[in-house]
C-alpha cells in the first residue's frame, strides 16, 4: 500500500501493517491514531504509537520502515510523503494499571491492521481524562463511545478500579447527551430526506 500526501490515518496504519507483517513483526496501533480512527474525526492525531509485541532488533524495524519509505529521526519515523509521524513506544500493551489489553483487528483494504478496541481506546481516553483531568480526552471518549458499541459494564469495573468513580459518572452523563444529539441529527436527517422524496415526486407528477 503506497503512502501519499492525501493518505488517512487508517491508510497510513494499514501500509505500515503491511509492511511489518512482511517482516514477522507484530505491533499494535494505540493511542491518539486509534482514538481519530474511532471517534469519525473528532481527535485528529498526527502520530502513530505501535507497541511491539516481541520486539525486533533495531536494525530489523528499521529495514522494516524502510521498505514503507520511512526513515528513522531519533526516536520517531518520518516519511517524505506524509506529515503523520510513527513511534514504538516501549510496553507492554496496557491501559492504565490494566495489562490484559486484547487488540482487535481492523481491516483497510486487504491488510489487517492490529489495534486497540473501540472499548479499549475508549478506555485509553478516559485514562488522560481520570489521571491528567484532560478534558479533551473526555469529550474524545464519549465521541468513540457515541459511535461506536463499547463495554460500558467493563469500562464501568475497570474506573472503579483507576479510582475514577465519579469522573466516570461524568463520562456517562456526557456519554447520554452525546447519544441524544445523534438521535435528534439522525431523525432531521430522515425528515428532510422524506420531504426531499415528496417533493421530487410531487415534481415527476406535474
Amino acid at each position: 500500500m503506497k503512502i501519499t500526501p492525501r493518505s488517512s490515518v487508517r491508510q497510513v496504519a494499514a501500509a505500515i501493517a503491511d509492511t511489518l507483517g512482511k517482516a514477522k513483526i507484530r505491533a499494535v496501533l494505540t493511542g491518539g491514531a486509534c482514538a481519530t480512527i474511532y471517534s469519525g474525526g473528532e481527535y485528529q492525531s498526527e502520530d502513530l504509537d505501535l507497541i511491539l509485541q516481541a520486539p525486533p532488533t533495531q536494525t530489523a524495524l528499521d529495514e522494516a520502515m524502510a521498505k514503507a519509505g520511512f526513515s528513522r529521526r531519533k526516536d520517531h519515523y518520518e516519511h517524505p510523503n506524509t506529515r503523520f509521524f510513527v513511534e514504538f513506544p516501549r510496553g507492554p500493551l496496557s491501559i492504565g494499571s490494566d495489562v490484559s489489553v486484547r487488540p482487535a483487528r481492523l481491516l483497510v483494504g486487504r491488510v489487517r491492521v492490529i489495534l486497540l478496541s473501540a472499548t479499549d481506546s475508549c478506555r485509553d481516553r478516559l485514562a488522560a481524562f481520570y489521571h491528567w483531568k484532560d478534558r479533551q480526552s473526555l469529550r474524545v471518549a464519549v465521541a468513540i463511545a457515541a459511535r461506536h458499541p463499547v463495554d460500558l459494564k467493563g469500562i464501568r469495573s475497570w474506573s472503579e478500579r483507576e479510582g475514577a468513580s465519579r469522573e466516570f459518572e461524568e463520562f456517562m452523563e456526557e456519554l447520554c447527551v452525546a447519544k441524544a444529539a445523534r438521535r435528534r441529527a439522525g431523525h432531521l436527517k430522515r425528515v428532510a430526506a422524506a420531504r426531499l422524496a415528496l417533493r421530487l415526486r410531487a415534481h415527476r407528477n406535474t
